[in-house]
């Protein structure tokens, strides 16, 4: 189950520079407007310190975390939902993201152009916001005017539908996302369409080096964080730069480049930790000498579920799941100890998964 999050934003505002970083690749990051006119998509591997626990502990033959897949498209600019500034043929390519980041510039470089003439987050954020609802009101559109005359019947789902659409089509007219829309019984249509405006966001403020140690003292920031916070979305600071740094380095290195900038954490580290949390996935693992492994969960799923993830011969002949927790893992350190103090249980069909469950899945097909 790979997350999958797309990266938007208007032009030179550092889009480009935090793709290179999350896929160590260089792709075009001109100082111009649609340098890149090519969807591109990286996948990068989930770190999860538990994880390094496991390695360093069995010494595995392989290894395999979790993983996250970014598509990066063109810069949006006014007019990108008409099919301005090659953005409209690239929207299509993040409809069946989980969630999108949207990077806004935070910074002030005269040799980096603005389309906007100046730097101001919340105008940006809106003019992106707006095309947005501007796409998704074209697709609800076309919806209506397929399904209008079925509605007109006395077929319920069609005029149920209908009367979805119609809410979604007055909130998108006005601006409004749907996700922050109060549209009742819409879920499972809002699933289907696709629709950009309903999926979660992650504000990344994009600022200078200089800055990045201390965000809060950056003012471009605190207006990002204040709207943010207004929608319940996630915002979170970074330095694209520094990000692009970071990727060319060892594990040793990136830790100690960033504890002598003052920074806990790599700013993408944030954005995925960030996207697990919004979007209410977990993680559970199958370890041993020949392979750990982590594995991507949505909250609420039961152990059946989780074993289908694997393989879907492990949830169609589950019989039952041995399971013990990383914090126990961590304290007793081998099967035969954990056995020795009960911390293995035998879990059936009714079990709720929990993030950092060790699991072995016995089935019979």
């Amino acid at each position: 189950m790979a997350l999958t999050a797309g990266i938007v934003g208007l032009p030179n505002v550092g889009k480009s520079t935090l793709f290179n970083a999350i896929t160590n690749s260089q792709v075009l990051a001109e100082n111009y407007p649609f340098a890149t006119i090519n969807p591109n998509v990286g996948v990068v591997e989930v770190p999860d310190e538990r994880m390094e626990q496991f390695v360093s502990f069995y010494k595995p033959k392989k290894t395999i975390y979790t993983t996250f897949e970014f598509t990066d498209i063109a810069g949006l600019v006014k007019g990108a939902s008409k099919g301005e500034g090659l953005g409209n043929q690239f929207l299509a390519n993040i409809r069946q993201t989980d969630a999108i980041v949207h990077v806004v510039r935070c910074f002030d470089d005269d040799n980096i152009e603005h389309v906007e003439g100046s730097v101001d987050p919340v105008r940006d954020i809106e003019e992106i916001n707006l095309e947005l609802c501007l796409a998704d009101l074209d697709t609800v559109e076309n919806r209506i005017g397929k399904i209008a005359k079925k509605a007109q019947t006395k077929d319920k789902d069609a005029a149920r539908e209908y009367a979805v659409l119609t809410k979604l089509k007055d909130a998108l007219a006005a601006g409004t996302s749907v996700r922050l829309a109060e549209v009742d019984d819409s879920d499972d249509y809002i699933k289907n369409y696709g629709l950009l405006t309903a999926k979660p966001v992650i504000y990344v403020a994009n600022m200078s080096d200089e800055e990045i140690a201390d965000p809060d003292s950056n003012a471009y920031y605190q207006k990002v964080k204040e709207f943010a916070a207004a929608e319940g979305s996630e915002c979170i600071a970074i330095c694209a730069k520094i990000e692009e740094e970071l990727s060319g380095m060892e594990k040793e290195e990136k830790a100690a480049f960033l504890e002598d900038l003052g920074i806990p954490q790599s700013g993408l580290d944030q954005i995925i930790k960030a996207a697990y949390h919004l979007l209410g996935l977990r993680t559970f693992f199958t370890v041993g000498e020949p392979e750990c492994r982590a594995w991507t969960f949505r909250d609420g799923m039961k152990a059946p579920q989780c074993a289908g993830i694997i393989h879907t011969d492990f949830e169609r002949g589950f019989i039952r799941a041995e399971i013990y927790s990383y914090e126990d893992f961590m304290e007793y350190h081998s099967e035969a100890a954990l056995r020795e103090h009960g911390k293995i249980r035998l879990e059936g069909k009714e079990y709720l998964m929990k993030d950092g469950d060790i699991v072995f899945f016995r089935f019979n097909v």
